[in-house]
């Protein structure tokens, strides 16, 4: 049984936090990097093992932007770091209105899978509320307890705290202990791992789930912490792993490593799943901007760039400080390598290192990579292979947004705002996530592309998080794990009274747990909640349908994702199309622009001006 329904009495406040103002329009963190552009402009210093730089292709070959099977022309994915669905949506949409930015949802507002089985004038109601089957029941965060503690978010934590679908251990198996100092600046209660954010913190996420549509039936792909997330918004396959000592290792670079992050290795290939998070090998910037020599992770299949690429269409993966500030020597060389060193203060005044490697899946594959950070060659060719490869600071997608020198908004992006940002509790939070979402979305909306974009937010694991709701196991798994470096099964019952049955490797047992996901765009139904299954793949899945005529990974989850435009889902080509842009407030998450809108006291403008 849950502990009783006493608001507060295992709670000790923390007072306000003091929100830090952003730097620039589209979150702090590319103006540090525009301003290092030429920090790294030459060839790689070492010697990658199958990486070849790419050469510059013209963008007179990329034909085949607008040759889709939808009225999307450009897909904007935000992907965003470590929540559940019920602990961002969980009372979705009733907000207790105590602190924080007033939320009054629109008549008629869709009711969600949530904590609860009924909303009454009150609040909301229910046995997972008061008498939850964990050690403790759900409390609701306050505006000032945005920044948390993180939780245990590994592969067989998570599945150890589903007990095999009773969801009953999260408490035991994923809350993150109590260091004896204390959390800092973290709130960190006992129970915390249970608890819940509503629209008086996520206040931009719930409105604009009011005027576009989100998902209470989005899952992760399959258990584990954010690389493999990252790979399977990306492919839909974290097998076909290597571990191998990074290229600036002295003693044998490239060779073959182990890993405890790469499991269920195959004695005739070497090649395993990555089913934890590691640094990616074609990255100078990984082991701490290269100033250790620990085994790194490469990646041989597939990803949805190689299959854009083969067809000319646009893309980009665009990262806050993905730009080096500096370079430095490699251990034991003169090897002058880039280092990617700007950092910011998030909500709490901690400072966290804006580029995070293992939060970028593209650098684990020798054909996407750009391993020495190089700019692109010029703005005009963002979104087109030459030594960028795709991959850049996030300060480039706004020269895309706007025009400058010539670039163009590719037709597919993924975000990764700056990590400060980027929603990860422990050194990131809801606050500081809002600032970079409405600013970038904001942009996207005023910009001449809105009219035929799908902006799609969502996240890359669950941090450990509760949430309510069982997974249903598609893809099973049993791995006994003989790595010299993990010995223990990873996987439980749950996972091993499963099949695999996509492809043939073990450690990509899933679903998981559900994830959050709000898609905006002129061609969602306005103010829906959706049940339609869908998973992290769903994203890859939509962007094959419409550019690439369902063409398929070998390996991916792709071909049994849920489709996020089939009848009831994110995506409606059937309804009147909505382009009249709804503008947030980026420090509160209000509605401050939009036809029709909703204020902070629940009533329209017409309403207001007439009464």
């Amino acid at each position: 049984m849950g502990i009783g329904p006493v608001a507060g009495s295992r709670r000790k406040r923390l007072r306000p936090y003091l929100a830090v103002a952003a730097a620039v329009a589209l979150g702090a963190g590319a103006a540090a990097g525009a301003t290092a552009a030429s920090a790294s402009t030459g060839a790689a210093k070492v010697t990658f093992a199958g990486y070849h730089a790419p050469a510059l292709v013209s963008r007179a070959l990329y034909k085949n932007d607008d040759r889709t099977s939808t009225p999307i022309k450009h897909v904007v994915v935000i992907f965003d770091e470590n929540e559940s669905f019920d602990h961002y949506f969980g009372t979705y949409p009733y907000a207790a209105n105590t602190d924080g930015t007033p939320f009054y949802a629109k008549p008629g507002t869709q009711k969600v899978n949530g904590l609860y089985t009924k909303i009454t004038p009150s609040g909301p109601v229910g046995p997972l509320l008061t008498s939850n089957p964990n050690e403790y029941n759900p409390q609701r965060l306050t505006h000032s307890e945005a920044l948390t503690s993180d939780q245990n978010h590994g592969y067989t934590p998570e599945q150890l705290a589903e007990d095999n679908g009773k969801m009953d251990k999260f408490v035991q198996e994923t809350e993150s202990t109590t260091p004896s100092a204390g959390c800092g600046v973290e709130y960190c209660p006992p129970g915390i791992v249970m608890d819940y954010f509503d629209g008086n913190t996520v206040t931009a996420l719930w409105n604009y789930a009011q005027y576009y549509s989100m998902s209470d039936n989005n899952w992760d792909t399959s258990f584990g912490p954010s690389t493999p997330g990252a790979i399977n918004v990306t492919s839909g396959n974290t097998s076909g792993a290597k571990a191998l000592n990074p290229a600036w290792d002295t003693t044998d670079p490239g060779a073959a490593a182990t890993s405890s992050s790469v499991v269920d290795v195959n004695s005739s290939t070497g090649l395993g799943t990555l089913y934890g998070d590691e640094d990616p090998y074609y990255d100078d910037c990984s082991d701490t901007n290269h100033t250790t020599d620990g085994a790194l992770a490469a990646l041989t299949g597939e990803n949805i760039g190689d299959l854009l690429n083969n067809s000319h269409v646009s893309w980009g993966w665009f990262e806050g400080g993905f730009t080096p500030t500096s370079t430095s020597d490699a251990p034991g060389t003169t090897d002058s390598l880039p280092v990617c060193g700007s950092a910011h203060a998030n909500i709490g005044g901690a400072s966290t290192a804006d580029y995070v490697p293992h939060h970028n899946p593209f650098e684990y594959y020798a054909s996407t990579a750009n391993p020495a950070h190089l700019a692109p060659s010029s703005l005009a060719q963002i979104g087109y292979t030459d030594q960028a490869n795709h991959e850049y600071d996030m300060s480039y997608f706004s020269d895309a947004l706007d025009g400058a020198g010539g670039a163009q908004l590719p037709a597919v992006s993924y975000l990764k705002a700056p990590a400060y940002e980027d929603a990860h509790p422990g050194y990131s939070d809801p606050l500081d996530e809002q600032t970079f979402l409405v600013n970038t979305i904001n942009s996207i909306e005023k910009s001449k592309y809105w009219p035929s974009t799908a902006i799609i937010i969502t996240y890359d694991d669950s941090d450990g998080w509760y949430d309510h709701q069982a997974p249903t196991i598609i893809e099973g798994s049993s791995d006994a794990n003989t790595s010299p470096t993990n010995s223990a099964q990873i996987d439980t019952a749950m996972c091993t009274e499963v099949a695999v049955t996509v492809g043939t490797a073990n450690g990509r047992c899933g679903y998981s747990q559900r994830l959050p996901m709000v898609v905006i765009s002129p061609y969602t139904r306005e103010n829906y909640v959706s049940s339609n299954l869908t998973d992290t793949t769903s994203v890859v899945k939509f962007i094959e349908d419409n550019w690439l005529h369902g063409e398929s990974i070998p390996g991916s989850f792709d071909a049994s994702s849920g489709s996020l435009d089939g009848p009831g889902g994110l995506l409606d080509f059937y309804t009147f199309p909505h382009y009249q842009p709804v503008i947030l407030n980026p420090t509160t998450g209000a509605v401050v622009k939009g036809s029709g809108w909703w204020g902070n006291d629940g009533v329209k403008k017409d309403e207001k001006a007439t009464s």
